[in-house]
């Protein structure tokens, strides 16, 4: 299968290619730093233009998976905008198309340091979510144990490939960004190498999950 299954504080997950992770028994779907607006974000800032795409790319690869999963409830665990007012500044047929992804659906926006607060969308708001022996936060805390987070965009490199990667061991999953426009944090660098236990996996995403030991050094 593509997906990486594994079992973490009692929960049977998948790591899907996307960079989704898949609760089957709680058919729950849940993401991480989508930064939807970001190309808009960098313009009012006047950094270098980017083609305004990443919203629908990334809005598309999500009902991709709410589709294939079948998911009834989903999270997004922080910075799913790239600041407050890219959350203001959506178009109608953006806004639509989240009421539509949203809709019949349990739906929580968790708090992350981009997008701190409510955001004017339909969903529940949270600072983080406890469920069946879980913690979902945005940003990891060091002594936390059966914690689910991001924040800080893991990519790891095997050989020549680089990829957005899920870290996991016994205490804490942290998910790549799922954004299009998401850059990535070398997963030797700190904080993430003092984070994670020695024991962790680096699952890569892409077209399917591969798993590696997590590297703990610069490649050359």
């Amino acid at each position: 299968m593509n997906e990486y299954q594994f079992n973490f504080a009692g929960a049977a997950l998948a790591a899907l290619p996307s960079g989704a992770l898949w609760w089957r028994d709680g058919r729950l779907l849940v993401v991480s730093d989508l930064h939807l607006g970001k190309s808009g974000r960098v313009a009012r800032i006047g950094g270098l233009m980017l083609p305004p795409y990443e919203t629908a790319d990334t809005l598309a690869r999500l009902e991709r998976d709410i589709d294939a999963t079948g998911a009834t409830a989903v999270i997004c665990l922080g910075d799913s905008f790239d600041d407050p007012a890219a959350s203001a500044d959506l178009d109608s047929d953006t806004s639509d198309w989240i009421a539509r992804l949203q809709a019949g659906r349990e739906w929580i926006w968790v708090e992350g340091n981009h997008d701190p607060g409510a955001l004017g969308l339909s969903g529940t708001y949270q600072r983080e979510v406890s469920l069946n022996g879980l913690t979902l936060r945005h940003i990891a805390k060091p002594d936390a144990i059966g914690e689910v987070s991001g924040h800080y965009h893991p990519k790891a490199r095997v050989g020549e490939v680089s990829r957005p990667c899920f870290l996991i061991d016994a205490n804490r999953v942290l998910l790549p960004a799922y954004g299009t426009y998401t850059g990535g944090l070398r997963c030797w660098s700190e904080p993430l190498c003092s984070l994670m236990g020695a024991e962790a996996l680096a699952v890569l995403t892409g077209e399917r999950c591969i798993p590696v030991p997590m590297p703990r050094k610069e490649q050359a």
